[in-house]
This record gives C-alpha cells, structure tokens and sequence, in this order.
C-alpha cells in the first residue's frame, strides 16, 4: 500500500494498492524528487473521469509499469476536484506544450515543480499513433540524463509564460455599456445549432450559464430568435440521453451533435447549474416539462447524492459500473417488455427502444439503449408516467456507478443556490429547509475555528485550505438565501465577502487569484479568469460582491466588482460562451438597477401573494428581499423606513434606493414589475 488510503479524496484512495509508490502533492515528494535527483511524473484526475480509469487499469495496476514509474521518477497523484489550483497550472502547462488538455493530465516536472513535458491519456503501449507510456517514460528519462539544461530551459519558459495569464484584466479597460451585452447576445446566437439545440458542434457541453445570459436578454427585449435558442436548446438537452429520463439529472456532455450519447459521469455542479436555467425557461415559458425536469434534476440530487445525514452533498457518480461505460443506464428491448407489460408499446415508442439499440461501449462491447425521447417536446404519455416508478425500481437493484462522496464547498454552493431559487420560485417549503441545512453545514463543517473556509470534507473530516472559487460560490449562495429565505444571511454574505477580499485580491491588477495569501507557494500563484465547466471564481466573486453592494449599500463592493468588469469588458461582448457568466456582473453595471422589497407578516397570505409575483418572474439586474415589518434594516437599507400601507402588507419597487408609490395589490406588483424594463431604453 502506498501513501494514499488516508486520504480525503475517494480518487487517491482508488489508487492506494497500486504498485505504484504514489505520493500526494506536497512537500515530501518534492524532497524526495530533489534527494534522488529524479523528475516528478504528476497524474492528475477526479473518480468519474473514465479515461483516468482506463489508464489506471492499463498502466498504474500493472506491474511492469508500476516498476518503471518507481524506479525513474517520483510519482504524485492529485484529485484536480480538490486541487483546483495545482491542476490550473499544469493544464496551461500541457495546453501550451500539446494544443489540447484533457484528464487524466500526465505531467513530467522537475523537482522545484516546473514542468518541461506533458500530455494527457496514454496507452501502456504504442497505439493509434498514441505513444505508449512505457515509451514516453523511457524517452523522458534519457532526455534527463543527457538534455537536463535545454529541459529546465523550456521549464523556466514554459513558467514565466504561465504566470503571465495571470496578467489578464486588470483595472484598466473599456467602460462597460449595453452594447457589449447586444454584441454577446450576437455572437451566442452565432454559435447556436437551430437543428440540434446547444452551441457548437460535438462533443457538446450542456451551456447553462449562456442559456441563462440569454434568458435574462429575453426578458429585458423578447424576439422570437432568442426564445427559439433558448426553447429549442432545452428541448434538446432533455429530450436526450444527455438527460436520465429514469433518475433525473444530467450527464457531464455529449458526444454528439444530437445529445444522444452522453458520457455517463454525472457531477454535482451541471445538476446545480442545469437546474437552474431550466427552472429560469419554466419562469419565462410556463411550459411544465421544463419545471417536471426542475424537479426530477433536484430530487436525483437529494436521493442519490446526498450525505447520509442529508446536509450536503456529494460530488460526483462514476460513468462506470461493472467496468462497462453507461451500464446502469442501459437497457434491452426485452426488459422493457417485462417491466412496463400493457405499457410497453408505447414506452417504447416514445423512448425510441430497438433491438439492437443505440449505444456500444467501445472496450468491452455490451450494448443497450439509451432511453431519449424521440419527439423532444411531447409530453410524457400516462403510460410513460406509469412505467418509470417501475423502471428506477428495477435499476435500483443495478450495481451502482461509484460514487464520489468528498463534499466540496464551491460545488455545494452552486446546487445550494439553485435549490433555494427553485425552492421560492416553485414554493417547495421542504427544498428550503435543505438549503437552510446545507447552509449552516458549509458554515460549520467547512469553516475552522479562526473563520478559515476549507474546501473538502469526507468522513466528518474537512481538508484543505478554500480557494477563491470556494469563497465567491458561497457568498452567491449566502446573498441568495438573503434574498428568498431570511435577510439575516447577509451578515454571513458580508463576513465571506470581506475575508474573500483580504484572503485573495489582486491588488495590483484587479480580480481574485485562486489560492489564498496563506495559501502554500506555487510555481505560479494561478487566478482563474474564464467560465467553463463552472463559473470561475472571478466571474462569481464580481456578481456576488454587485448584489451585496446593493443589498448593503456598500459601495466598496460595488468598486472591487467594477474594476474587474471594466478590464475583462473588450472580451466579452466577443467571446459570450468563455464568459457567460461574467456578463451577468456587466449587466448589473449597465442596465436599470431594480430593487424591490416584500413588507409584512412572514406566513400572511396577502404577504405571500405580493412575494409570488416576485419570485414567479426572472427579474434582470434585480436584488430583492422580504421582511417582517420593522425588521431587517440592521442588514439592508431595502428594509429600512417600510410600513405597511394602510396596515396591509406592501412591496416597495425602488430604483438606486428610490422607490414609487407602495404596493398593496398582487395585481399591480404584477404589471409594475412586467413593466419595469419596458420604460427603459431597450437594448
């Protein structure tokens, strides 16, 4: 057994019987590089990563290469879900070498860190015009041997080149207009697929922070085009075998153009994301398979990936099971007959089942049909509804993919937002309480005594210091329970926000840098600047500390967010999808503020009706709040001097703090607030 079955992370424990003589990243394995004068070989994954499963069965369990590894280099395995930072630095690293990054990331360092070689999968031996890893390693270690100078050359390039990312943005730039957000929506539109929904072509990403850009342009200038990316996109992910249409919640992407085929891992952070959008087309639609998938996304989350107290949740599910790619979700013609009997024909119908079916996987040939709906927008069928409480049941049986069970902060932030929207907007009394939950878990079991966050917990045991992603997930998170929950959650928004600030501020060119001040010193100190597969921590931190300045009326938030937006704004208008969610902070800065508060008895029925016309819409740029009356000014100047009118419960529709005439009728918040952007300039 090697050094890794202690570990917090369910990934390096996989490989803690490895022959291999793994270390994780830290500071004896680079000592132990520098006695043995030896480079490092660092192999990065996460546990639903399916090519890091096949590498690992081909090379790390093997004997033969297990040997080489330990007799030519220093191994180091990191789980790149619980070190963000260390996986950003060598995938730039791997990119800049190859023109292409990917996981599991093989990178050759020398032992003060700097990488001189890298790639990504590697077979044991040559194939398909891959170098076999045997190969690579023997090919690394004589360079070593007799090129050390030109390596640590390139090394000492390949660095400064790193670092200087770090360099984008920065304080100066363009001053922020509407313009940029029509020149996005241009570009989104340019990427749209109008055959297939989504953006680009195969493999395909779920883009739900771009779908939601567009939701929130829909709201502010509807057009029949932006309502058919938006409708035809959604359409398309759900219909899908990108969608479990048995369990609920996503797949990571496609492999296709059409959504068919999916690879199988199925991660915390796209149900969060994806919720969302899809709860956000159910505000701006009614249409109900939009809220149905709501709905079936939050409960696969609170059934299959929750901790066993319910308070958190886990992190992924493997695309795996039985070592065949998909195997739980796959399934044959004749179980189908069995289980659905009268219902059969038409389940099988509508989820286009076949013989032969639609799916192979590649390495050991069993096959099956992955379930999608053929007519993306039909509603399910009775006897659809009937037949999918008895196929879960069945599945329910199935050797389960595996399961990632490390709680990670940022991710559980991301879902615990999304879950309170849906909870308020959906009025799910039982989905708040689990956000409150969760909220007070991320506060009290990812928090140290000296108020330091921490970004992983399993088992009871929290590791490893936050990262500023970590930080801004949450204060999202915290502004939002403020917002549909109870104002009293700023305090903690505020307290997240300000050691966000001091922990990991760029001071001199702006923006957020990854790992903190106390932070161990990396080659580079990495700042992520792009969205991807999440928001990054910039493009969180600028929207979180925007709607806490104008929650709290505290404009130092507000400059922070600003000087960021203001060097990123010649980017975004052109690259839309790379920063979807940075353009939610532009919009704050250049569009019509709306403020609205919600005054009176907590429970009344007449309060709770002037709430639903505010959490029932998407409301662009808005922040809002509901209190008791006399409540909640100590937090937010929202609150403060807001009777009731004539002793009724009120809602006070502001603008920077002005408001109009208080509001006592449902029906008049209603078309107060329908009619909001409609007297602005439109984009």
């Amino acid at each position: 057994m090697n050094r890794l079955a202690a570990e917090t992370s369910p990934y390096l424990r996989q490989h803690a019987d490895n022959p291999v003589d793994w270390y994780p990243w830290g500071d004896e394995a680079f000592a132990q590089a520098r006695e043995r004068d030896r480079p490092i070989l660092l192999s990065v994954g996460y546990s639903s990563c399916h090519w890091c499963h096949v590498m690992a069965h081909e090379s790390f369990e093997d004997a033969d290469v297990a040997a080489e590894m330990n007799r030519l280099f220093v191994n180091v395995k990191v789980d790149r879900e619980e070190r963000p930072d260390v996986d950003a630095i060598y995938m730039q690293a791997v990119q800049a070498m190859t023109g292409r990054g990917g996981w599991p990331m093989t990178v050759f360092l020398a032992p003060d860190g700097r990488p001189f070689y890298g790639g990504t999968y590697y077979p044991k031996e040559d194939r398909q015009g891959m170098p076999g890893f045997m190969r690579v390693m023997h090919a690394i270690d004589e360079a070593w041997g007799s090129q050390r100078d030109d390596l640590l050359d390139a090394a000492e390039r390949l660095r400064d080149a790193i670092e200087r990312t770090t360099a984008i943005g920065g304080e100066t730039g363009t001053e922020p207009t509407a313009e940029i957000l029509q020149e996005a929506v241009t570009n989104a539109r340019g990427q749209f697929d109008p055959r297939f929904g989504g953006f680009g072509r195969a493999p395909k990403f779920p883009q739900a922070m771009t779908l939601d850009f567009l939701t929130r342009q829909y709201v502010r200038a509807p057009s029949s085009e932006l309502l058919e990316t938006i409708t035809v996109s959604l359409d398309a992910m759900a219909a899908g075998g990108l969608y479990d249409q048995v369990g609920g919640g996503f797949h990571r992407y496609s492999v296709d153009d059409y959504w068919l085929v999916p690879h199988f891992e199925k991660m915390l952070y796209d149900e969060a994301l994806l919720a969302g959008a899809y709860l956000r087309g159910f505000l701006i639609t009614g249409e109900p398979r939009y809220k149905r998938v709501v709905e079936e996304t939050v409960d696969y989350v609170l059934r299959d990936l929750a901790t066993a107290d319910g308070r958190a949740f886990c992190s992924a599910e493997d695309a795996d099971s039985e070592g065949i790619e998909g195997k739980f979700y796959l399934w044959s013609l004749d179980e189908i007959e069995t289980i659905c009997g009268d219902d059969a024909p038409e389940v099988i119908r509508f989820f286009g089942v076949t013989q032969n079916g639609n799916f192979i996987d590649p390495h050991t040939q069993y096959s099956g049909n992955i379930l999608h709906a053929v007519d993306r927008t039909e509603m399910r069928p009775a006897a659809v509804k009937r037949a999918i409480p008895k196929l879960l049941a069945v599945r329910a049986q199935r050797v389960r993919p595996g399961l990632d069970d490390k709680v990670l902060l940022a991710w559980n932030a991301l879902f615990l937002r999304s879950l309170a929207e849906a909870a308020s907007a959906l009025e799910r009394d039982d989905w708040m309480e689990i956000a409150r939950a969760n909220g007070r878990f991320l506060l009290s079991e990812l928090r140290r005594e000296d108020g330091r966050l921490l970004r992983s917990w399993q088992g009871g045991r929290a590791n490893l210091l936050a990262y500023a992603e970590d930080y801004a997930a949450l204060l999202e998170a915290l502004v939002t329970l403020a917002e549909v929950d109870d104002v009293a959650w700023l305090a903690e928004a505020r307290t997240v926000a300000d050691e966000l600030i001091r922990l990991f501020r760029d001071e001199e060119r702006g923006g957020f840098f990854t790992t903190g001040s106390d932070a161990e010193a990396l080659i580079v100190r990495p700042k992520d600047v792009q969205d991807n597969a999440t928001p990054s921590e910039n493009s969180l931190a600028a929207n979180g500390l925007l709607r806490l300045a104008a929650l709290t009326g505290d404009t130092r938030y507000e400059e922070i967010a600003g000087g960021w937006i203001r060097g990123m704004a010649p980017l975004l208008g052109e690259h839309p999808t790379a920063f979807a969610y940075l353009l939610g902070a532009l919009e704050r800065m250049v569009t019509p503020p709306l403020e609205v508060a919600v005054v009176g008895p907590l429970g009344d029925p007449a309060t709770n009706a002037l709430w639903r016309e505010v959490t029932s819409r998407v409301l662009p740029s808005a922040v809002v709040l509901r209190a008791a009356p006399g409540e909640g000014a100590e937090h937010s100047p929202l609150l403060a001097d807001r009777p009731l009118a004539d002793g009724k419960p009120t809602a006070y529709v502001c603008e920077h703090y002005a408001c109009k005439m208080p509001i006592t009728d449902p029906a008049k918040l209603k078309e107060e607030l329908n009619g909001f952007w409609r007297q602005k300039t439109p984009l």
